[in-house]
């Protein structure tokens, strides 16, 4: 048989760059003797061999089946071309001719092999903190423009020693092309300030070992990480803690604890296989874990209150060397003031953290896109993994989502977990966590990572996505870019941006069937100028419905009422048989005069939220009347119901509602009634708050029943509550296709997508009239139509 020679192209997209391609496709090509090319390009990977045609396609199946652990290719193509020969395989100088077409490279966390290094004393690289090679290192943190390359990374300034750049250009070596390669001799150097004096007689030796000796002496650290700084401390020395709770003004927050290796957390923590290999993988997240009772931790003083704490491994070397060296868990937590962003340029540092560190330990690889460590939990039956904050290792990229409209869109997000979506070609990016944005400092950061992103992908947005609250700073930015640039924005309300993340994320608007969203959180700005927050939603064919909510309540004093549960309990409970005894001693008389005087005006804003819902319970049990932070209300409630639930399970048999079929809206006080009838007849808290929790599973069931659907999407802060996720898994898992989000966090960092989603897909406002009827509001005759009353 004849094998005629001739040149393929191929070009490979998706998350190709910065993961090891062109040296694994190198290695390939000499493994089957071919000659050609690969190259970095702003829209992937491209590659030219001279080969017959079934060698080709075998060449193209290796790189398919064994691509190296980081990589995903989305999408490849190979054809024939002209014929050029090729006398070797090399890797070419990457080419940036077109805007970037390609997703963008999250940090990942040190590998096993350069963890292995590290600690060897045969590795010339033995406790060098900034070991990396191609699979693992710094990626989106360090970079500034596209492809990625190190010329094009905050790594361009450290020139290769001799021995860095043979192995850079050794075939077989495990560093062959790596970007951020480098080693004591010619790489990144620590420099530590002590009460804001730079130590510069201490060698780079010695700064680790001092490092040690102030943590034993129970002094705070503050430690430039990947993608900014974090303060460390002694997490068995209570006063220590208590110091840094202090000094960050972070009164009663949960803290993370970083431990050398999973057998260590063991010690401390019950961990399933399934957390393992998600605290072991390249994102290297903080996970929520449940704390075992004997734990030496100062459990109380790390996460005051609750079970559980967030666990986290190091995901960088220094991080690795600083735990390992000191050999005990250490408080790991963001270099900020509290409601703050993460402190990341060093000037910055340096100002600011003297106040709250007595050692800041730093050094010159600088960070150009800011980040905090992700945080997940992964509930403890149905295995469901909930991102409770999407960070490094997970931002920005998204995948799966394919683009109606051929508009460049850019979508605003929220106000507290905020986020921004760019959709720029075919690829959709989420930014990272960017938290509370009500503050400058948050403001300055958010401007800046919209900047950098777009700078990045070259982006200049067509339109604009925000949500409706008009005081947003989401809001205000969009429209800022909207009269700088002459481009229109489009509002869209909170919920439904919430229902469309969740819809997209399952590819479920073109299911045919209908699916209900069940959006449950804090605030946000209704249709009708009231807030919501507990909504059913019914979606089909381009419609989305408002089917059912919870009876409105008065929004006491804005945004003091989230800040103090007390207030939700009295705005709901107000006038209810026996609510006045339980209330009245968590006021001083002026207050409990004034409010009573408030409840009975005529309040122009009226809420739905179930976030205050559940504050009003965790009030009434007295778990929590002023909150120290945000959904501390909650994470008490959950605890306390997990008491019960750890030990008899989830099938409560008692239920706060009553199965029926001629709902038009779900009675808040009749709720609250039934709860504080249990509290009279002194039915045990913890009871009581897994009840609340069985019910609200029971309450889905009914309005899935009576809206005729069988498909349940679920999404806002509320389902960050394993316990209520693996309630709905447990009870209705059976009976109901359910949907929660895999990509992207419930809680408000969906919000943006949802944003863009909800415009690109769309839907039609008109289709989505909604009525006041006497008992609330509600939609019309389509409604009324499916429930068949």
């Amino acid at each position: 048989m004849l094998h005629t020679i001739a040149t393929y192209h191929i070009h490979l997209k998706g998350l190709v760059q910065g993961v090891g391609i062109r040296p694994f496709v190198t290695q390939l090509a000499h493994l089957y003797k071919l000659s050609g090319w690969i190259n970095n390009s702003t829209d992937g990977v491209h590659i030219e061999i001279n080969s017959d045609e079934e060698t080709a396609k075998a060449f193209l199946q290796s790189i398919l089946s064994s691509p190296p652990a980081n990589a995903i290719i989305l999408q490849l193509k190979m054809v024939k071309c002209n014929f050029k020969e090729f006398y070797s395989f090399e890797i070419l100088k990457s080419m940036n001719d077109h805007s970037p077409d390609l997703l963008l490279t999250p940090d990942f966390s040190i590998c096993d092999n350069c963890r292995k290094e590290l600690f060897s004393e045969a590795s010339n690289r033995l406790h060098y903190p900034f070991i990396t090679c191609t699979n693992c290192g710094p990626r989106y943190s360090i970079a500034h423009d596209l492809p990625y390359d190190r010329l094009n990374t905050t790594m361009n300034g450290f020139e290769m020693c001799a021995s860095c750049a043979k192995e850079y250009t050794t075939v077989n070596d495990r560093r062959f092309h790596s970007q951020t390669n480098s080693c004591s001799q010619c790489g990144i150097s620590m420099r530590l300030y002590e009460n804001g004096i730079e130590r510069t007689e201490l060698q780079q030796s010695d700064i680790l070992n001092l490092i040690q000796e102030n943590l034993l002496k129970g002094k705070i650290i503050a430690v430039k990480g990947v993608g900014g700084y974090v303060l460390l401390c002694d997490s068995r020395n209570s006063n220590i803690v208590k110091l840094l709770r202090n000094r960050k003004q972070r009164h009663s927050k949960p803290f993370a604890v970083l431990f050398k290796n999973v057998p260590h957390i063991e010690l401390f923590a019950e961990i399933s296989e399934e957390e393992k290999e998600c605290l072991s993988s390249p994102v290297a997240p903080i996970l929520i874990l449940s704390a075992k009772a004997n734990a030496s931790l100062a459990i109380t003083d790390i996460a005051p209150g609750l079970s559980k704490i967030g666990c986290m491994l190091p995901g960088s070397p220094l991080l690795d060397l600083i735990v390992n060296f000191f050999d005990q868990p250490l408080i790991c937590t963001s270099a900020n003031i509290s409601d703050s962003p993460i402190i990341y340029r060093d000037e910055d540092a340096l100002c600011h953290l003297n106040s709250i560190a007595d050692i800041i330990l730093t050094h010159n690889r600088e960070i150009t896109n800011a980040q905090d460590d992700s945080v997940i939990s992964i509930s403890k039956h149905s295995k469901q993994q909930i991102i409770i904050r999407r960070a490094r290792g997970l931002a920005p990229n998204y995948l799966d989502y394919s683009k109606k409209s051929n508009l460049s869109l850019l979508s605003a997000g929220a106000l507290m977990k905020s986020s921004f979506t760019l959709q720029s070609l075919n690829r959709t990016f989420v930014s990272q966590y960017l938290g509370n944005t009500s503050s400058v400092e948050a403001q300055e950061t958010y401007r800046h990572s919209v900047d950098t992103l777009s700078k990045l992908l070259q982006f200049e947005p067509d339109h604009i996505i925000a949500d409706k609250h008009p005081e947003y700073f989401s809001s205000h930015l969009a429209a800022e870019i909207s009269l700088a640039k002459n481009i229109p924005v489009t509002k869209v309300q909170h919920h439904k941006a919430h229902f469309a993340a969740v819809l997209a994320e399952h590819s479920l608007f073109e299911s045919g069937e209908p699916v209900a969203g069940v959006i449950w959180d804090g605030l946000g700005l209704g249709d009708d100028g009231q807030v919501w927050g507990s909504e059913f939603f019914r979606y089909k064919n381009g419609e989305m419905l408002r089917c059912y909510h919870f009876d409105y309540f008065p929004l006491l004093l804005n945004d003091k009422m989230s800040r103090e549960p007390r207030l939700s309990a009295l705005a709901i409970c107000d006038d209810l048989d026996g609510s006045d005894l339980l209330l009245e001693t968590k006021f001083s008389p002026s207050e409990w005069s004034y409010y009573k005087k408030l409840l009975q005006t005529e309040n122009s804003v009226n809420c739905c939220s179930m976030g205050r819902i559940f504050d009003a319970v965790a009030s009434l049990l007295n778990l929590c009347d002023k909150q120290n932070y945000e959904g501390e209300a909650a994470l008490l409630l959950q605890n306390l119901a997990e008491e019960f639930t750890n030990i008899h399970g989830y099938n409560i048999k008692e239920s706060y509602f009553m199965d029926g079929a001629h709902y038009y809206r779900i009675s808040t006080s009749s709720l609250f009634s039934s709860i504080l009838r249990d509290i009279k007849q002194k039915k045990s808290y913890s009871f009581i708050a897994a009840k609340f929790h069985f019910s609200l599973v029971h309450l889905i069931e009914i309005v899935a029943r009576n809206i005729e659907v069988k498909k349940l999407a679920f999404s806002g802060g509320v389902f960050q509550n394993s316990l209520l996720v693996d309630m709905i898994h447990h009870l209705l898992g059976r009976k109901l296709d359910l949907f929660f989000h895999i990509q992207l966090s419930p809680n408000d960092e969906n919000i943006s997508f949802g944003q863009m989603v909800y415009f690109d897909q769309g839907i039609d406002e008109a289709k989505e009239s909604i009525v006041n009827v006497s008992s609330g509001t509600y939609t019309s005759t389509t409604l009324r139509n499916i429930i068949n009353h």
